[in-house]
């Protein structure tokens, strides 16, 4: 490769580590999931990208701003990574709602928007409270959080993810049912 200017380098460099750090934080989320194909594609870019940064790093070690611009890449991929994995919104995830008063409301209004509900009658440590749970899509899960916090501003609501689950409870209608991979790369699955 004909040698890069000392400013051209470092900024290529940066904006490689970039892309590279981001599709491994991409990756080890899919691989967190369960998504085996899609970390596997995922991988053979970062690595690609990766080794030829390295390559460009080690012909090029007498320049510092290249060390500079190496880890400043690492760390803008790792939050640009973070960042696109929250708006893909990928995965499954289990809802857990505790309120004291308002379950029946909450658990018909869920069920009118089409989320498959569990509830179990529980004591607190101080009061009877009613526990909703219910599994679904990541990316339909602001819109259980609007419904829970319309009805009942007062009920706490957690999360966790599931990795496997023997059915789907994609129950929210949703224009765009691509898989993980086709919404970070617009192809369809199965490729």
């Amino acid at each position: 490769m004909p040698e890069l200017s000392a400013l051209l380098l470092p900024t290529i460099i940066f904006f490689a580590r970039i892309a590279d750090v981001s599709l491994g934080t991409l990756r080890i989320t899919m691989v967190s999931r369960g998504y085996k194909w899609e970390s596997a594609l995922l991988g053979f870019f970062e690595v690609l990208i990766w080794v030829i940064v390295v390559s460009q790093l080690l012909t090029n070690l007498d320049n510092w701003v290249n060390y500079i611009a190496y880890a400043a890449g690492f760390s803008a991929g790792t939050f640009m990574g973070l960042y696109i994995e929250d708006k893909m919104k990928v995965g499954t995830v289990l809802v857990r709602i505790i309120t004291l008063q308002k379950s029946h409301d909450i658990i018909e209004a869920l069920k009118e928007a089409g989320v498959a509900v569990t509830s179990v009658d529980a004591k607190g440590g101080f009061n009877d409270v009613t526990i909703i749970f219910t599994v679904l899509k990541r990316k339909k899960l602001n819109r259980v959080f609007d419904i829970v916090k319309e009805i009942d501003p007062e009920a706490f609501f957690s999360t966790e993810e599931v990795k496997y689950s023997n059915k789907h409870h994609d129950h929210l209608p949703l224009a765009d049912n691509l898989s993980p991979l086709d919404r970070l790369m617009r192809i369809r699955k199965g490729i």
